[in-house]
């Protein structure tokens, strides 16, 4: 599981993805579910690895919900993050089956983001809500708290150069775990500052 743990690290600190698709209406560029596959799929070979993505409805009342798991394997272990978006059915202009492929689409980008620790707080898909606030809703619902198996992938994260940031957009961490990353991170920072003065 460990190596499994460092190759999720690397890929969560060598990924970079476009935001290839542009709003219209709201003038931003964002990124899609399918940026982030794209980006994610040179590593695949190179880390013996597969990512898949599931989705299923966990409820219908008050709205129907949609779990969005992403999963990333070495063929013996794995490791899922997951996102939950709810289906809002009063959006205007879309038919039913719009409606669901809207909060399917959120769902996969949201659970890859966990996953993968893409920070999207900058982006205005995530920060537009277009004078409703849904957006900021689902992605504040779908933000889960960090488990202990996430934060020990996390100490990896920051140890192979990751940025605490990246790990809170996506994860609510509690205070205990919040001291020990920022305390590792001041570590790995006084380290690359040893070797610059070496240089």
């Amino acid at each position: 599981m460990k190596e499994l743990n460092q190759k999720l690290a690397i890929v969560q600190t060598k990924l970079k993805t476009k935001k290839t698709s542009y709003n219209a209406f709201g003038k931003y560029y964002f990124r899609k579910a399918e940026d982030i596959l794209e980006a994610v799929k040179p590593f695949l070979l190179e880390q013996g690895v597969s990512v898949i993505i599931s989705e299923e409805i966990i409820a219908t009342d008050p709205v129907p919900t949609l779990q969005t798991t992403a999963t990333i394997s070495d063929g013996e272990n794995a490791i899922h993050a997951t996102a939950v978006v709810g289906v809002d059915l009063n959006q205007k202009g879309m038919q039913t089956a719009q409606q669901f492929g809207a909060a399917s689409s959120y769902g996969k980008k949201y659970a890859l983001g966990n996953l993968f620790l893409i920070d999207d707080t900058q982006d205005s898909d995530a920060t537009n809500d277009h004078g409703n606030g849904v957006v900021n809703r689902l992605k504040e619902k779908a933000k889960p708290v960090m488990t202990k198996d996430q934060f020990e992938k996390a100490k990896e994260y920051i140890k192979a150069g990751g940025d605490i940031k990246a790990i809170e957009s996506k994860y609510k961490i509690n205070t205990q775990h919040l001291v020990e990353l920022n305390k590792i991170n001041g570590q790995k920072a006084k380290t690359e500052n040893t070797k610059k003065v070496k240089k």
